[in-house]
């Protein structure tokens, strides 16, 4: 693949140039290769001759997404430049490109693929090498990352809430639909702030990324989510992130070592909490792209993570409420008169022709788009006739436009006590769990399938 086949229809020639010159004034080097990473954000490995030795770069894009409560990606140079200088291990920063934006850092060797590790005592391994390096950066003086512009909370209920705090802004600028699921789990996050907690800590927030090379743990990395919260944050959101990539070691095992290391008991209670919040805020990310999705947007990567990221949140409320998650009854839906217009559109685009691994990589996320559509055409209307019914039992009657529906139901979740918790979560539950079985053999949909709450105890 050349260069400008990588760069894709979303770069222009001009723009890798300028990538190309700016790792070459930043590094002091030549550049000798440079190939675009086939992912959903732009990014790029380069190699670069300097006199004579070979230094391998990354450069991070901007996402080009508005998706981020954190959309400087100077920020997260910043943290990282801050973790290098008190010993955790971390990409090395080069510097920054300004246009178009992104972060020049260096390539760590190494997988995130734990399966690879030589033996089950080496996954292990790894695993708590990783607790180690954030039990060390939860305990790094905050007066660091404050200089850079990161904010410290002060109090029980600011750093409980600092991560929904965070995400505010960017769920209401893009809510523009009722979300009621959503709404509710945020009134209990306020409801149950754990009031001892009130030391603030730095957290990689999206906690579970690392890369090792021959049993050893090379990195940490991935902090544009990163802030300043409670410590337990990371050993929650490490949990959730279990499903979908291993640590190496149950989970359970993992904080029980946290723990060990730190020498502070765990309490399973506010991890549980903390879990909660990260998935709430996780769902609050993408009510845009879902809802009023944007030209350039990875269109089947945002549906894929909302189904999963929604199963996610129902699991773990439904844990805190004491809810007992019911697997739903068959949903059965006869093929609809688009059907055939489904296959049509399923075959045209198939026979498109793909230039470069980049534009496969497009004519792939479009056939996983035209299959979900197609389910969605089909069970869709089945679903929604489900969701009156049952809604009918809380609201005391029924709605028959679904987006009257979803709006008396945000209504009743914002005043409803904590005594209609438990029978709101039933609701959401089934609601959710009936699209998993629908849409979980989908390709957008497996990642939904394949969610489970870890146990910790």
């Amino acid at each position: 693949m050349t260069d400008s086949q990588a760069l894709g229809a979303d770069n222009t020639a001009s723009d890798e140039d300028k990538l190309r010159a700016c790792v070459e004034r930043l590094t002091g080097g030549k550049i000798i290769a440079m190939e675009r990473q086939i992912r959903w954000r732009p990014a790029w490995f380069v190699d670069v001759d300097r006199n004579g030795e070979i230094l391998h770069v990354h450069i991070r894009g901007d996402r080009q997404s508005d998706v981020l409560p954190f959309p400087e990606l100077k920020r997260e140079a910043d943290i990282i430049e801050v973790l290098e200088e008190h010993g955790v291990p971390v990409p090395h920063i080069y510097g920054m490109c300004e246009d178009p934006v992104a972060i020049i850092m260096e390539t760590v060797p190494g997988t995130r693929d734990v399966s690879t590790a030589a033996s089950d005592e080496e996954r292990r391994s790894i695993a708590r090498q990783y607790i180690d390096a954030i039990a060390r950066m939860h305990q790094l003086p905050l007066e660091a990352f404050a200089a850079r512009g990161i904010d410290i909370p002060q109090g029980a209920e600011d750093i409980a809430l600092a991560g929904l705090n965070a995400y505010l802004p960017l769920y209401n600028r893009h809510k523009k639909k009722p979300e009621p699921l959503i709404e509710f789990a945020v009134r209990w996050l306020r409801a149950n702030i754990p009031a001892h907690r009130t030391k603030p800590s730095f957290i990689a927030f999206d906690a579970g990324q690392f890369l090792f090379e021959n049993g050893k743990l090379t990195c940490l990395y991935d902090f544009e989510f990163a802030m300043v919260g409670d410590a337990l944050t990371d050993l929650a959101t490490m949990s959730m992130r279990q499903s979908v990539e291993h640590m190496g070691d149950d989970i359970g095992p993992l904080c029980q070592y946290y723990a060990e290391v730190t020498g502070e008991p765990l309490d399973i209670k506010v991890m549980r909490y903390h879990h909660a919040l990260f998935a709430t805020v996780a769902c609050m990310q993408f009510v845009g792209s879902i809802g009023n999705p944007q030209p350039g947007d990875p269109h089947d990567v945002y549906t894929e993570w909302d189904l999963a990221l929604r199963r996610s949140l129902i699991n773990i409320m439904a844990e805190n409420l004491g809810v007992t998650v019911e697997k739903p009854a068959r949903v059965i839906a006869p093929a609809t008169v688009n059907a055939a217009l489904m296959k049509m559109l399923d075959d045209a685009v198939k026979q498109i022709g793909a230039a470069d691994d980049v534009q496969e990589a497009r004519k792939f996320a479009a056939l996983r788009l035209t299959e979900y559509i197609a389910k969605v055409d089909q069970y869709g209307p089945e679903l929604e006739r489900i969701d009156r019914e049952e809604a009918q039992a809380i609201l005391g009657r029924r709605y028959d436009d679904p987006a009257q529906l979803e709006e008396q139901l945000e209504a009743f979740v914002r005043s409803a006590g904590p005594e209609h918790n438990q029978q709101l979560m039933r609701f959401f539950a089934s609601q959710i769990e009936r699209r998993v079985q629908v849409y979980g053999d989908t390709a957008i949909g497996e990642s939904a399938s394949h969610v489970k709450l870890e146990p910790v105890y």
